[in-house]
């Protein structure tokens, strides 16, 4: 990092530089975020800034309005605020002077080699004050190891105790990107459809995503990105924001007609969640800035190194898991869960999940959350012998929780109303037959504490499958109707946190309604998430491909379902569904007691590839080919030294071309030779054409640079098919 005066900081890691103007009294303006400038003295970085000055348009503010990492109205910003709230009508528009610039505490990555001066993250502390507003603020700059920028606030109220309250609406933190960055692109979707891509033009106005669900939602943007126009995952610069939050948040994308463009985000306050007495704080959630200098798999591999480096991201191998909910349903019978446990073992699975329907009451999904008790109608003896036999075959014991949510129909319920959350005397209307438990009550939160910890306690268990099968619609908190969303998120972390802290070798999954509450937030107290409910491979394709943007493959639950998908009625080949569900952590949702001998044998040689393939897969650098035809996807995982590499050849539609054309394998080492193979048991063509030469003649052998830029000729597949190839580098003799 180079600080010089107190008036410029340059910080650089992995490719990135980003540079901070600290000159006046008002709050750090960003001079340049993108691609690393190179050591450079500060009188450069003071003429790299004067440079970016803007003239004085006509009737316009007459002097130049400086736009810092939080923009302030005061300033003569006129779009959209970084703060706003008020003290009963007053102190609407702030006006921070800096007070202290000191070294942050920067994350503890530990990621390859960093750029530059920036080994292990740099970081800025500023404090500034508005004394007239009576308010501190606190912002905690960083870029880390891996080249993401993260930005965080705090806000204190330094009024007197007889001054009214500060009436916090909310604090936007911001980026700028270049007027090269003409598109857009963030995810949208629905349940049983995440992470569905939109791109539209980058144009003068506001583009504003509000998530109002009370999760981070099937319908988030995830990352909020611009870029140059046609961008791709290889191809393009490219810029995007993450707002690390589970509860309501937004993001914008702003350009405006005086030269402005900026990604910003933060938490979305519903009236009168904050409102901050003498010495109360509030503290934003992380927003983080990812850039890509050649397109998304840059932009995706810096989130992907950063978690990766995070102390407790998961190390040991992510073991296969057979979760039981698309095989039994609500139909709980002990002989029947121990035959399924049998045949899990057989195929090599390592995980038993033990889903929906354990606990009083849960015959179906009309009653019995909030009980959280083994129902004693259906399991006289607990737990004990299906744990009992499941550890007997080698497996880990797992089990599904909700503890977030509440049935009316339960004892719980009816024993504790006020702890429902609801606005009045009103319940809100009821999803899946079921409220949300309001944890910012410490006695209903002491309660799902109390529960939880004797449940994993008296079962040993080492897998929590965590669901949240609801958004919150008047999500008050009881008596006052006082808004509760933002109590409801901190409390969720709260109660995560200590549950894993009297359980360190306890792992919980995140699942909201599948891939509902999939953001950092989550994911600093959890070990992977639910991608989707939805495990029909052909949507399972681009809800993984887009919720990569974000996550390593170890951090996504991909399961092999049954041949006919249970949630689109498709049916597809084995080879189709265990090679989509390859890329993720590997698991079965099918009931295996039904399958055909032939396809368990099959399955079997599957699970053996993926538990052979899982150092390169979940410690490899993703990489996606931008492919021309939008039928044929080419995806794999590339060794960070480059050694070697597994690809999918994926069909996912009828192509207009018969045979397809060329594809390219990106990612390799470009002066390195390769020996291009198929991989079985993904290696099976249709057998009605021709042989494709360099597929049965064992191969062909290439340099990198040729694979990346020219490729190889692609098989013929049917529709909705895979194929997998592995390149190994040749090491020279």
């Amino acid at each position: 990092m180079q600080m010089r005066d107190g008036t410029f900081h340059h910080l650089r890691s992995a490719g990135t530089s980003l540079v901070l103007d600290c000159t006046g009294p008002g709050l750090p303006r960003v001079v340049h975020w993108g691609e690393d400038l190179g050591e450079l003295p500060n009188a450069a970085l003071a003429a790299l800034a004067r440079a970016q000055e803007p003239q004085i348009a006509s009737n316009n503010i007459d002097v130049v309005v400086p736009v810092g990492v939080l923009p302030e109205h005061s300033a003569g910003w006129l779009g959209t605020p970084g703060l706003t709230g008020h003290r009963a009508g007053a102190d609407f528009s702030t006006a921070f002077a800096v007070t202290a610039i000191e070294p942050g505490e920067a994350a503890g990555e530990a990621v390859g080699e960093a750029v530059g001066e920036a080994v292990g993250g740099n970081a800025l502390e500023v404090s500034a004050e508005d004394v007239q507003a009576g308010l501190e603020l606190r912002l905690e700059i960083e870029l880390t190891a891996s080249g993401l920028v993260r930005q965080r606030a705090t806000l204190t109220s330094l009024a007197e105790a007889q001054a009214p309250p500060f009436s916090l609406s909310g604090v936007l933190l911001t980026l700028p990107v270049p007027e090269r960055a003409t598109e857009l692109m963030e995810m949208t979707g629905r349940h049983l459809r995440e992470r569905s891509p939109q791109r539209h033009a980058f144009t003068i106005g506001t583009h504003l995503r509000e998530n109002r669900r009370g999760r981070t939602g099937t319908d988030a943007a995830t990352v909020h990105i611009a870029g140059e126009a046609g961008f791709g995952f290889r191809s393009g610069e490219v810029w995007g924001v993450h707002v690390a939050w589970s509860g309501n948040q937004r993001s914008l994308a702003e350009r405006t007609v005086g030269g402005v463009s900026l990604l910003g985000g933060g938490e979305l306050l519903l009236a009168g969640e904050v409102a901050l007495g003498p010495d109360e704080s509030y503290t934003t959630p992380w927003v983080y800035g990812s850039y890509g200098r050649a397109g998304l798999d840059e932009l995706a591999g810096r989130f992907h190194d950063h978690l990766r480096g995070r102390e407790r991201h998961p190390r040991s191998p992510r073991p296969v898991t057979l979760n039981v909910w698309e095989a039994v349903y609500f139909d709980h019978d002990l002989g029947r869960l121990k035959e399924l446990a049998d045949a899990a073992a057989e195929v090599g699975a390592e995980r038993f999940v033990l889903d929906d329907g354990w606990f009083r009451g849960r015959r179906d999904d009309h009653a019995g959350l909030g009980d959280w008790y083994v129902d004693e109608g259906v399991w006289p003896e607990g737990l004990h012998p299906l744990a009992e036999h499941v550890r007997g075959l080698g497996l880990e014991f797992g089990l599904w929780v909700e503890p977030e949510m509440i049935n009316p129909n339960s004892d719980l319920a009816r024993d504790h109303p006020e702890w429902i959350m609801a606005t009045g005397d009103r319940l809100p209307p009821e999803s899946r037959h079921q409220q949300v438990l309001d944890l910012g009550h410490p006695e209903a939160y002491a309660y799902i504490l109390g529960r939880l910890d004797a449940i994993v306690s008296e079962y040993a268990l080492t897998y929590l499958k965590w669901d949240h099968n609801r958004d919150l619609v008047e999500a008050g908190h009881s008596p006052t109707g006082r808004a509760g969303v933002h109590a409801q998120t901190a409390a969720v972390y709260r109660l995560l946190d200590e549950l894993r802290a009297r359980h360190p070798g306890l792992e919980i999954e995140s699942c909201s309604s599948g891939g509902g509450r999939v953001d950092l937030g989550i994911l600093e107290r959890t070990d992977r998430v639910w991608t989707s409910d939805c495990i029909d491979a052909l949507e399972r394709q681009q809800i993984q491909r887009y919720t990569g943007l974000l996550l390593p493959p170890e951090l996504l639950g991909s399961h092999v379902g049954a041949p006919r998908s249970h949630t689109t009625g498709r049916a597809h080949g084995l080879a189709f569904r265990a090679g989509t569900a390859l890329f993720g952590h590997f698991g079965i949702e099918w009931d295996l007691t039904r399958a055909r001998e032939k396809d368990r044998a099959e399955l079997a040689e599957w699970i053996a590839l993926y538990k052979a393939l899982r150092p390169l897969l979940h410690g490899g650098r993703v990489v996606r080919g931008d492919h021309p035809d939008p039928a044929l996807w080419v995806h794999g995982v590339v060794a960070e030294d480059g050694s070697r590499a597994v690809y999918a050849l994926v069909q996912m539609a009828t192509s207009v071309q018969a045979p397809p054309g060329r594809v390219a394998l990106p990612g390799l080492d470009p002066v390195a030779e390769y020996r291009v193979t198929p991989l079985a048991p993904g290696d099976r063509l249709r057998p009605a054409y021709s042989p494709l030469g360099w597929w049965t003649d064992g191969g062909v052998t290439l340099p990198g640079r040729v694979l990346g830029a020219v490729g190889l000729r692609a098989p013929i597949q049917h529709p909705e098919r895979l194929v997998l190839v592995e390149a190994r580098r040749v090491e020279a003799r």
